[in-house]
């Protein structure tokens, strides 16, 4: 190894996916030299990431275990016209449980309030003055602007809370849509932390990734009270926006990476609809385990073959955006979502899982549609990139 270069592999940014990174090369591969930079005082943010188990193989869900504070069998929607109860187990884990299990784990590969100024294939400088090398180094430090991209944005405010008389709930609610829209998909997630503790996020699918932090934060109070909830306390609050994809040149995405390696939201491994991102930082984690060299080279090639991979087996989820965003009058999009959870649980399992077999895309696209048949076909034909360019990039970073 040159004079200079005193790591195996650098990953800057200690969010999800370069946090599972760091943690599985550290249990799997011992004898490489990983370390994990944090600009704040500790990894994992203020999140909370979700999976449902069929997102996950069996033994992906054994070796991430240990992070996995909550765990439930089923889970509900609730709609105007239609409410179901899910048998499929759901999980989540917290920033918290992040630094109770990885950042106790990986001790001196990490070092945290470090913010870095350059990042290279090869090496980081960081803000102090310091430059790093590295055989290769992973640039996690979410999402980047693109204008290779069309999006649509999942905006939300969470706030877990204690409530001053238990909520009675027995499974997490990850969409309650019997709310006031406020132009776009409008939906309440619950998931339940204990007998009074729940999170309670607003959450938003619309063409910006502006937020209102103060009206959201006005929709939790109200959504408490019709649910006979006093809130007695604020525990934290969380907040983001996730990309949805419409459309993109995904070549051109890469192209602009300059042989660049990265992760997560950066890479654009996420789920094109739900934009849960956890089983494909999962799925990158054992890959780049996996690979006999962590040069630069081999890295960028690998994770940009995973995030090609996952774009062309996602074309069908961005068509059903586009039908969503833009054949959809705003505050009827919640019919869309409400006549698809009408479907067999085992389809929905898969949509979810980003695994939709032929039958099931037919299945999605057959009956009376929740839109308009001549808008859905333009949208289902159409190419915002190049007709609304200002749907184009990434604009908040998110969890």
């Amino acid at each position: 190894m040159d004079k200079h270069v005193l790591y195996d592999l650098i990953l800057v940014g200690g969010g999800l996916a370069n946090g599972l990174i760091a943690w599985r090369l550290h249990s799997a591969r011992p004898e490489l030299k990983i370390l994990l930079l944090e600009a704040g005082d500790s990894i994992g943010g203020n999140h909370t990431w979700s999976f449902h188990d069929g997102d996950l193989a069996l033994e992906q869900r054994i070796w991430i275990a240990p992070l996995v504070a909550h765990r439930w069998p089923q889970y509900q929607v609730l709609f105007p016209n239609h409410a179901r109860t899910l048998d499929s187990g759901y999980a989540s884990i917290a920033s918290s449980d992040f630094v109770r299990v990885i950042q106790a784990a990986l001790g001196p590969a990490l070092r945290t309030g470090v913010r870095a100024d350059t990042v290279n294939p090869t090496s980081v400088r960081l803000e102090s003055g310091e430059t790093l090398y590295a055989r290769a180094v992973i640039d996690g430090r979410g999402p980047r602007p693109s204008s290779r991209l069309a999006l649509g944005y999942q905006t939300f405010l969470g706030q877990e809370v204690r409530l001053a008389v238990p909520h009675k709930l027995t499974s997490p609610v990850i969409m309650d849509a019997g709310v006031e829209q406020q132009g776009g998909y409008r939906f309440v997630y619950l998931l339940p932390f204990g007998p009074d503790r729940v999170l309670i996020e607003d959450t938003h699918y619309v063409d910006t990734g502006v937020w209102e932090p103060q009206r959201l934060r006005a929709n939790i109070a109200a959504y408490a009270r019709t649910r006979g909830w006093n809130i007695a306390e604020v525990l934290r609050e969380e907040h983001g926006s996730l990309p949805i994809v419409l459309a993109g040149d995904i070549e051109g995405f890469w192209q602009d990476m300059q042989g660049q390696p990265v992760s997560g939201l950066r890479a654009g491994l996420f789920h094109a609809t739900t934009g849960y991102s956890l089983p494909h930082a999962v799925r990158l984690a054992e890959r780049i385990a996996a690979l006999r060299a962590l040069n630069a080279s081999v890295l960028f090639a690998a994770i940009r073959d995973e995030a090609q991979r996952e774009w062309r087996d996602q074309g069908f989820f961005r068509l059903l955006n586009r039908m969503l965003f833009m054949a959809a009058n705003p505050d009827q999009r919640w019919r869309v979502m409400e006549r698809f959870y009408r479907l067999p649980a085992p389809l929905i399992a898969r949509f979810y899982a980003a695994r939709l077999h032929p039958l099931d895309k037919a299945r999605i696209l057959s009956g009376k549609p929740p839109v308009p048949v001549g808008a859905a076909l333009r949208a289902a034909f159409s190419n915002p990139q190049r007709s609304n360019p200002v749907r184009s990039g990434i604009q908040n970073e998110s969890s």
